[in-house]
C-alpha cells in the first residue's frame, strides 16, 4: 500500500486509533460497528493493512496500530479536528452539525491547508467539542479526565470533552448550557444508577437532571 491513503482506509485507521485508547486492542466486531459495516469486510480491510505494516493483527485478540498507522491515524485525526475548530471558529457553523462536514473534508484537505487553518486559528491546542488535536509532528495529549457518571456528590468538576457524532445530542446539550468549559457540581446521585442532578455555571446557575448514560458520556476534570 504505497501512495496517498484512500478514504477507506484513514477511516479504518481512525476507527481503530479511537477504539484502541480503551483498550490496547480494537476487535474486529468493534471496528466493524464503528464503521458501519459488515464484519467481513473488516477482516479483508485487517488483511490487508496487516500485510502494508500499518497494523498487527492477533487472533483472539483483535488489532492494534503499529507506528506508521498510528502516524497516519493521528494525522487523519489533526485534519478532521482543525476543519472542525476552523468551521465552527470563522465561518460560524454550530458544533451539532459540523461532524459531518469535517468526515468529508479530512480526506481532500492537503496538509498545507490544514496548516494555514491551524495558523489563523493561533494553533488552537483543542477543538470546540473538547478533543486534543494531535501535533503536525504526530504527538498527541493524553487527557487525565473522568466521566461525569463516576464522580462523587458534591465534586467541583469543569466539562471538557463531548462526543462530536451525535448532532442531537450536542444541540440538547448546547440547549441545558452543558458545553466545554462550564463549571458543574454535582448536587446528588440516585441509586441504582439512576439521574445525576448538577448546578451548571458559576453566577448564574441552573440545576439539571442528567440521565446516567448521558453522564457516562461527559468528561469532565476535577477542581
Amino acid at each position: 500500500m504505497t501512495g496517498p491513503l484512500s478514504r477507506s482506509v484513514e477511516d479504518y485507521l481512525k476507527a481503530i486509533f479511537q477504539l484502541a485508547e480503551r483498550s490496547e486492542w480494537a476487535s474486529t466486531t468493534d471496528i466493524a460497528e464503528r464503521l458501519g459495516v459488515a464484519p467481513a469486510s473488516v477482516t479483508g480491510m485487517v488483511k490487508r493493512l496487516a500485510e502494508s505494516g500499518h497494523l498487527e493483527h492477533q487472533p483472539y485478540r483483535g488489532v492494534r496500530l503499529t507506528e506508521p498507522g498510528r502516524a497516519a491515524a493521528l494525522a487523519v485525526m489533526r485534519r478532521h479536528r482543525i476543519i472542525e475548530t476552523f468551521l465552527i471558529t470563522k465561518l460560524a457553523y454550530d458544533w451539532s452539525n459540523v461532524h459531518q462536514e469535517a468526515e468529508r473534508l479530512e480526506h481532500a484537505a492537503s496538509e498545507e491547508l490544514i496548516e494555514r487553518m491551524a495558523f489563523a486559528l493561533g494553533q488552537p491546542r483543542y477543538d470546540p467539542h473538547g478533543a486534543p488535536i494531535p501535533t503536525r509532528e504526530g504527538s498527541i495529549e493524553r487527557l487525565a479526565y473522568v466521566p461525569l457518571a463516576d464522580v462523587e456528590v458534591g465534586a467541583r468538576v469543569a466539562l471538557r470533552q463531548v462526543s462530536d457524532e451525535d448532532a442531537d445530542r450536542l444541540r440538547y446539550l448546547k440547549s441545558i448550557g452543558l458545553v466545554p468549559v462550564v463549571d458543574l457540581v454535582v448536587l446528588d446521585k440516585a441509586p441504582f444508577g439512576g439521574p445525576i442532578t448538577v448546578r451548571v455555571g458559576q453566577r448564574e446557575t441552573k440545576d439539571r437532571v442528567i440521565g446516567p448514560d448521558l453522564a457516562a458520556a461527559l468528561m469532565v476534570e476535577r477542581r
